[in-house]
């Protein structure tokens, strides 16, 4: 036996961060914030959306209608992970069938912008599509810290070990 054992912390001293995050204020402000933003981005792209894509020119629009899918793409990510995690706040599924879930839902990513067609976009798409990679970066953040939320082993100096060596010393004797 070595002086020192990886042992695994009682899960009884451990707080899940996954658990307390989903059932907290913070989430369900988070919650509110993507599904507004789903809402918002799909009444833009209804409506007033189309008639500023009717104004643009012909690569314009072609840069339109990308940044418009890559938009709500992001956006249907985004409202899928909030869904599974409000299921398993509300205990519909469990954190280990929202594990499950998340090769289901990916949460890919995000391009870069291309700076010279960016910036021909009407302000609007372009605020939205802004503001959702952000929301996206907080949800990839907490995704991972969701994900990786486990007991990770510390070592221990074992009692069995530590009261041998002291006996060793008290004796003289080598280890």
């Amino acid at each position: 036996m070595n002086e020192f054992d990886v042992t695994f912390r009682d899960e009884r001293d451990w707080v899940s961060f996954g658990d307390t995050y989903v059932n907290s204020e913070a989430f369900r402000v988070l919650f509110r914030e993507g599904m507004t933003m789903v809402e918002e981005a799909a009444a833009y792209l209804d409506g007033d959306g189309r008639e500023e894509s009717r104004l643009l020119s012909r690569d314009s629009t072609l840069s339109y209608a990308s940044e418009s899918m890559r938009l709500t793409t992001r956006l249907m990510q985004i409202a899928s992970w909030l869904l599974v995690q409000r299921a398993v706040s509300e205990g519909e599924i469990t954190p280990a069938q929202a594990l499950q879930e998340k090769t289901r839902v990916r949460l890919a990513t995000p391009e870069a912008f291309r700076a010279e067609t960016f910036g021909a976009l009407p302000a609007r798409l372009q605020d939205l599509t802004i503001r959702s990679r952000r929301l996206h970066a907080r949800i990839l953040h907490l995704d991972g810290l969701i994900s990786d939320d486990h007991p990770t082993p510390i070592v221990r100096e074992s009692p069995v070990a530590a009261q041998q060596g002291l006996l060793r010393s008290a004796f003289g004797l080598a280890h």
